[in-house]
């Protein structure tokens, strides 16, 4: 397979990955990356941030204008969300914090606790609509990681996830797994910022 031959057919795997996302009949890249290949009949796995550019291209193309409304409108819904949760040190993360939302895409909250339920009572106090909650466990270098995870949806239908992390987890740096950066987020004083000066503003890796 030549190069150029090469670059065609992840592009082609990147799109037909970036569909499948867009139209939710997948909701994460490695198996919409596998079922597209799959369905191309290609040998070929696009990385996750080209299949980014490729769901981002697709969601400018269907959304028009009222994507970068929907943007600012989940940004002034996380800044919400985030002050109540403010002695939490809560951070918004995602696409949504990444200005690379669709109109589909969920706002991400990740707050940081040693008790969850604590947190849940803050969200319950301030009337949003809970739908679900649950813990969920990871493996990192051999050791068990758990969280929180509440899912709200509010007055808009937007859905929101807060995940809580334990406090002795606020300063560990994890790696982005679409464009293989830290995953910094914005903290409250930063959210507002933005709002102010730039609303729509892209922050992923040049």
């Amino acid at each position: 397979m030549t190069a150029r031959h090469s670059a065609d057919s992840r592009a082609k795997v990147a799109n037909e990955a970036a569909s499948l996302l867009y139209t939710e009949q997948e909701k994460e890249y490695k198996q919409a990356k596998l079922k597209a290949a799959k369905m191309l009949g290609l040998h070929v796995l696009p990385s996750n941030a080209e299949i980014a550019a490729a769901l981002d291209q697709i969601a400018e193309e269907r959304e028009g204008e009222e994507r970068e409304k929907n943007l600012v409108l989940k940004r002034k819904e996380a800044l919400e969300i985030m002050e109540s949760l403010k002695e939490n040190h809560p951070r918004l993360t995602g696409s949504v914090w990444r200005g690379t939302a669709h109109k589909n895409s969920d706002i991400d909250v990740v707050a940081f606790s040693d008790n969850p339920e604590a947190v849940l009572r803050k969200l319950q106090r301030s009337n949003y609509k809970i739908t679900s909650k649950e813990w969920q466990s990871v493996t990192e270098h051999g050791e068990e990681i758990r969280t929180f995870h509440v899912h709200l949806t509010l007055l808009s239908n937007n859905e929101v996830e807060v995940i809580v992390r334990s406090l002795e987890r606020i300063h560990v740096k994890e790696v982005c797994e679409i464009y293989g950066d830290v995953q910094t987020g914005l903290e409250i004083d930063e959210l507002t910022r933005l709002l102010e000066t730039a609303p729509t503003r892209k922050l992923t890796p040049t």
